[in-house]
């Protein structure tokens, strides 16, 4: 499998509504955190996730977290 572009190393924090969202996992997305079809010819699949009740949420950019699609804190480990 192809390695993610690192759309950011911090991630981004907001305040989702209720509903399913489709996080990009390939990095390659210009509406950052999440998918708008730039994967098309890749290996990569956007992650879907349900968010049941409105809340914060810290979602990875650097697409290297072992808790897809949040952040991790695996932003600091990358140079």
């Amino acid at each position: 499998m192809s390695e993610p572009v690192i759309a950011d190393t911090k991630p981004v924090v907001m305040e989702l509504e209720p509903g399913t969202y489709y996080w990009c996992r390939c990095g390659r997305s210009q509406g950052q955190p999440f998918c708008d079809g730039s994967h098309q010819g890749t290996d990569f699949t956007p992650l879907a996730f349900e968010v049941t009740e409105t809340q914060k949420v810290a979602l990875c950019l650097c697409k290297h977290t072992g808790n897809e699609p949040f952040c991790d804190g695996s932003h600091a480990r990358l140079k």
